[in-house]
């Protein structure tokens, strides 16, 4: 009996014991505070493309416990690092326009954060986790919602010092970093099926450590963001034969009917948000760029050049304009290699805006009052610079279609570009704009006028930039160069090839030869001149050589080159006595017509004549040109 009640102290204690192990189980900590990446859907950028912006990421968080009231939140230093140069805008060096929200904080109540080391915060109404510091609702005047970060690296940004509540077990805490903008040509193209991906790592450190589950997301997928090709109306032109010819020396000149624009220049969409304006601003003329307005709802997507931006933002660094873009997209035109003489047009507005009928709009013009959805602008030599509409100088009106407006392209030796700017975009439509090119010149072939040789055109995304990092007064958007040259059209020479097939002054006979320049007709042929070159293929009296090739003076047209081998003949021809063998004529125009006689000398007992063949043709071409084949 006495050991029993020995035993009642004993159990006390263990029944003591387990009671405060219960107690402390039932109050274990809660879980720490962790979160969670995700980037949503990512977008397509253009791989041409040194300034993309790229999707968002964002961070759920919970877990931890609420900061007490009057207690400083817990600071973090937020670190992203992309696979490529980050090429947001620099609005104080290193003052970057990438952001991270908190909270997703509507336009009426975000408040900014432009300090160096961060804002602090404490905490309010500590023990309700969902309001322990309330981020995004007015009231809270001491907390900061939106941070601007820092550049620190090429390839990263930072927050520094962002206050980071824990939102405790019941709520979620969001963190959304916006406006980063990608070098997507630095890392080009998938030569596989799969394309290519920006890639965004996050890191989170601090006074207390914070796991991220999903740290790597992928923020981007490149595609090619356009195709450029040309259609050629009128693919060469002869140097004899006048163009456009009043708009050559005058460019409010209307193009005659039948000529007007021997080109066109195609841009396609790689994909169908590729084309983008700058701003969601209210499409009101295809002349103004309109003011830009804010698009401040985080998370929204706008399909513009302009990421998230809030005009109305307060802060240093420049703060209100970030996200902001320079211009909508931009499509540029550089010409080269473009012959002396010849002056270039380009339409003001698209030959076709769109495939699709919701945007068709053919050529029209300002005057006449109709929106056009690309316009033609005025630029520095890189395809940038603030907005600035190119008047239209002349216009003409194509069969079938409205009137088109053109202005001149500037040329210097030959090389000038054309540039138009997106002013409407639907990112659910693949679009094509075309636009027309005009070949202008008078010919004169005595100044050997316009010059030979073919133009060149390269089509691409504008402005063109060599700046791969991010900057502070580099466009945006900005490009790399991805323009191929190709053909634009050629400038051929005006040229008859003659073949006479025998001349002699040997044995006591002599040859004549006449060449007919026949561009003088009733049927309004253009009036052709040109000097003859003649070459003569033999041998002269006793084996000698053949004479050397002479060029006679410019023949007008209308008129007839004469010769005698024997005496010599008009327009300079001199004599070739002695001579026997074939000779052929080129002329410099393309209507040459050439007639050969052989006669004894003084043509006294015999003559023998015969028409010269021509060289050049369609079905035949020994030349390679074209002049007049005619039945003989």
């Amino acid at each position: 009996m006495v050991d029993f009640r020995k035993w009642f102290p004993a159990l006390a204690v263990v029944a003591l014991a387990f009671g405060a192990a219960s107690t402390a189980n039932a109050q274990a900590a809660p879980p720490a505070l962790s979160c969670v990446g995700n980037a949503g859907v990512p977008p397509i950028v253009r791989s041409e493309g040194l300034t993309e912006l790229v999707g968002d990421l964002v961070l759920n968080c919970n877990g931890g416990v609420p900061t007490a009231a009057a207690a400083l939140v817990p600071q973090a230093n937020i670190q992203i690092f992309l696979n490529t140069n980050i090429t947001s805008r620099l609005l104080a060096d290193p003052w970057s326009e990438a952001l991270l929200m908190i909270d997703e904080p509507s336009a009426a109540n975000q408040t900014y954060c432009t300090t160096n080391g961060g804002c602090t915060a404490t905490g309010v109404n500590a023990g309700s986790p969902v309001t322990s510091v309330n981020y995004a609702v007015p009231g809270a005047t001491t907390v900061k919602n939106v941070y601007q970060g820092r550049q620190s690296g090429a390839n990263s940004i930072v927050w520094l010092g962002v206050p980071i509540d824990p939102p405790g077990t019941n709520a979620t805490r969001i963190i959304r970093i916006t406006n980063v903008r990608a070098n997507a040509n630095q890392l080009g193209t998938s030569s596989t099926l799969i394309p290519t991906q920006i890639v965004m790592f996050i890191s989170v450190t601090g006074t207390t450590s914070v796991p991220i589950n999903n740290p790597q997301q992928t923020v981007a997928f490149i595609q090619p963001g356009m195709t450029f090709g040309t259609r050629s109306v009128k693919s060469s032109y002869l140097q004899c034969v006048s163009w456009n010819k009043d708009a050559a020396t005058d460019s409010s000149k209307a193009f005659p009917g039948g000529e007007g624009f021997g080109s066109v220049l195609r841009y396609t969409e790689g994909f169908a948000s590729a084309f983008k304006v700058r701003n969601t601003v209210a499409f009101g003329s295809a002349d103004a760029s309109a003011t830009p307005v804010a698009q401040n709802s985080p998370g929204a997507i706008y399909n513009t050049e302009t990421g998230f931006y809030n005009p109305a933002a307060v802060g240093g660094n420049s703060v209100a304009l970030a996200g902001l873009a320079d211009h909508g997209t931009r499509l540029m035109a550089r010409f080269a290699n473009v012959p002396a003489g010849v002056a270039l047009y380009a339409s003001v507005y698209p030959v076709i805006s769109s495939s699709a009928p919701a945007l068709t709009s053919v050529l029209t013009s300002a005057a006449s009052g109709t929106s056009t959805h690309a316009r033609l602008v005025t630029t520095n030599n890189e395809g940038g610079g603030a907005f600035s509409a190119t008047s239209a100088t002349g216009s003409y009106t194509p069969t079938g279609l409205t009137v088109a407006g053109y202005a001149p392209v500037a040329l210097n030796n030959g090389t000038g570009q054309a540039v138009w700017e997106v002013m409407q975009a639907d990112p659910f439509i693949g679009q094509t704009y075309e636009f027309g090119v005009a070949a202008s010149f008078v010919a004169n072939t005595s100044s050997n006028l316009p010059g030979l040789g073919t133009a060149t055109v390269a089509g691409s995304f504008a402005p063109l930039s060599t700046v791969t990092t991010a900057h502070a007064t580099a466009p945006i958007p900005r490009f790399a160069d991805t323009g191929v040259a190709r053909t634009l059209f050629t400038l051929n020479a005006c040229t008859s090839n003659i073949l006479f097939v025998f001349l002699t002054n040997q044995a006591g006979f002599d040859s004549g030869i006449a060449i007919s320049n026949t561009s003088v007709d009733p049927f309004g042929t253009a009036p052709q001149s040109g000097p003859c070159k003649l070459n003569y293929y033999g041998e002269t009296t006793g084996g000698g050589a053949a004479p050397a090739a002479q060029t006679s003076a410019v023949v007008p047209a209308g008129k007839q080159l004469l010769a005698v081998l024997s005496t010599g003949g008009n327009y300079g021809i001199a004599a070739t006595p002695g001579f026997q063998g074939y000779m052929i004529a080129q002329c410099s125009f393309q209507y040459a017509h050439g007639f050969a006689f052989i006669s004894d000398v003084g043509a006294n007992r015999v003559s023998e004549a015969y028409l010269a063949l021509i060289l050049d043709g369609a079905l035949a071409p020994r030349t390679l040109f074209l002049s007049e084949i005619l039945g003989h």
